[in-house]
């Protein structure tokens, strides 16, 4: 006869726990707060335009998507955030070229200005597309993404950003493109021989709003855009 040992209650339940809550995700730390819906395919009341504008009419929600088809307005969110996990897929136009900012301020007359950016891109056709500092998921001018992890014109792709303190990670489908520390030696480098360097405050704000660009050529498409604070 085979004798089958039981484990304690309390392992099993540990156990299911376990299984419910799924692997602790790569690239984050303990204490992460709740998910939050920054967009949900039916409101933008998550968003303004940039320096409290209302949001420009080329924005609009179709198909349970934030969408626009022409060259628009930035927007932004209405909260900051300083430490923090987002999550957003996108699907970009042919030649189009987008990107999303983070821990943006309103100082200047563009958040580009003040924000890191997390580029989109069409790698094949876009005029950005002649050096992997400005190809999709780079830190736009700043450091360089790997190239062969981009979907096709047309598909969703899936990005994450993760910024706790310093530390940054763009991810694409999976895959994490880079990582960088802002005020590191390098990352000073690299701004003061970059054009952000004509802006002080770049990159040196410990909180700012999370900005989608709009302003370029190209369709674009947004969904399922949510956030978590990293404690």
């Amino acid at each position: 006869m085979r004798l089958i040992r039981f484990a304690p209650a309390f392992a099993l339940v540990a156990v299911l726990v376990s299984c419910h809550n799924g692997p602790a995700v790569a690239g984050t730390k303990s204490g992460a707060g709740p998910w939050r819906t920054l967009f949900d395919g039916s409101s933008l009341d998550a968003w303004r335009g940039y320096q409290g504008k209302p949001i420009p009419a080329g924005w609009h929600i179709t198909g349970n998507t934030l969408a626009k088809d022409v060259p628009v307005a930035d927007i932004v969110t209405k909260d900051e955030f300083s430490d923090f996990e987002l999550e957003i897929e996108w699907k970009i136009g042919e030649a189009g070229n987008s990107g999303i900012f983070y821990r943006g301020s309103e100082e200047y007359n563009h958040i580009y200005w003040s924000g890191p950016e997390y580029q989109l891109l069409d790698d094949i056709k876009a005029e950005d597309n002649k050096t992997r500092f400005t190809c999709a998921g780079a830190a736009y001018g700043i450091y360089p993404s790997p190239e062969g992890h981009l979907k096709a014109v047309g598909d969703w792709n899936s990005t994450r950003i993760v910024v706790k303190g310093s530390h940054v990670e763009h991810w694409l489908n999976g895959f994490k493109l880079l990582e960088y520390e802002f005020g590191s030696p390098d990352w000073l480098d690299r701004v003061k021989k970059s054009k952000f360097n004509a802006w002080p405050n770049y990159g040196l704000a410990k909180a700012g709003h999370i900005g989608l660009q709009g302003d370029h050529t190209g369709t674009l498409a947004f969904r399922n855009i949510r956030i978590r604070e990293l404690k």
